[in-house]
């Protein structure tokens, strides 16, 4: 693992760059937006996320061409889910060949409704063993800041997980392996709906009292789910799952909690996403877990009723109202 490509230009993106520059040879990050490139490559800074962080350009190559992007050993695919299909356009099969794939996208790809591994799997033949998974618990915005921070490398073959760990592991970073690509990545996606329920109480104005009983029944419903589509022996408490599901729900730089309440305050859903200008990955999660549950049947009324709330359009009020007097 000498050679990493990172694709995607947002502040994940961002903050993998700065982490990976401490150990690897060499980083090529592919950013769609060439005034973008443009601007890294004279300033050392990404112009729109993360701008106080100094990038080591010495060992970055930053590039609006994919194709050079993907002259790498590894690739770290960081661009919201709701752009995969977009971003890869064109790519084969042999684009991925020999490569080692790990996502650190915490979202669905929407016109699949498969999760990031499973979807570079099933359209471009990666297999399974070639794929890891990159998760928090972690924000962006404190790795840039360097503060003390914890990442999950999950992927099925040990040796995989183990080199990306050691790129990763840094003086801020450290970092912790598993072998539940299906569980972490599945609790991934549904902590950002729970943030967004968060988000939503809070914009209600719900206390601490009823967050803690909101998240404790989140676990719960996270649990019941990854165990439904992949049902190995797992610890839902582990920092992957309970960590990051804590951090998203409560930290104030979460983006689905900061979307989710300004719904809870009013804002239609096209008027949060305009003031935010970010992607809220809950927001395309909760529609296609809501659909990938019609096979499931899994219990999921936290899951159920930020659907109905964005989706069906039902007053947050009500549908919280409801919504709590089915948790315990």
């Amino acid at each position: 693992m000498k050679k990493i490509a990172v694709l995607g230009g947002g502040s994940w993106a961002t903050a993998l760059v700065k982490i990976l520059s401490n150990n690897a040879e060499s980083i090529t990050w592919w950013l769609r937006n060439k005034e973008s490139v443009d601007f890294i490559r004279k300033y050392h800074h990404n112009p729109n996320y993360l701008g106080d962080v100094e990038l080591d350009m010495q060992k970055t190559t930053a590039t609006s061409d994919i194709h050079d992007a993907l002259n790498a050993d590894v690739i770290v695919l960081a661009v919201p889910a709701a752009f995969l299909a977009e971003s890869l356009m064109g790519l084969s099969a042999e684009s991925f060949k020999g490569k080692k794939i790990f996502s650190a996208i915490k979202g669905i790809e929407p016109s699949s409704n498969l999760i990031v591994g499973e979807y570079m799997h099933q359209h471009f033949g990666v297999p399974i063993n070639d794929i890891g998974v990159i998760t928090g618990p972690c924000h962006a915005e404190e790795v840039a800041l360097e503060k003390l921070s914890y990442l999950t490398v999950a992927c099925q073959d040990s040796d995989s997980a183990k080199a990306m760990a050691a790129l990763l592991s840094c003086r801020y970073i450290k970092t912790v392996i598993s072998d539940d690509i299906y569980g972490t990545e599945y609790s991934a996606v549904l902590k950002n709906i729970m943030a967004l329920a968060s988000g939503i109480c809070h914009g209600l104005g719900y206390g601490d009292n009823f967050h803690a009983v909101l998240i404790a029944n989140a676990l719960q419903e996270i649990k019941r789910f990854t165990d439904a589509v992949h049902p190995i022996q797992r610890d839902i408490k582990d920092s992957a799952y309970l960590g990051d599901l804590l951090v998203t729900a409560y930290s104030q730089f979460s983006r689905n909690r900061t979307f989710g309440s300004m719904i809870g305050k009013g804002y239609s859903v096209k008027s949060a996403q305009l003031e935010m200008n970010m992607i809220a990955e809950g927001y395309y999660a909760v529609k296609c877990i809501h659909e990938m549950n019609k096979k499931h049947q899994v219990y999921l009324p936290i899951t159920n009723a930020v659907y109905n709330i964005l989706y069906e359009k039902i007053a947050p009020r009500l549908e919280i109202r409801l919504l709590a007097d089915k948790m315990s």
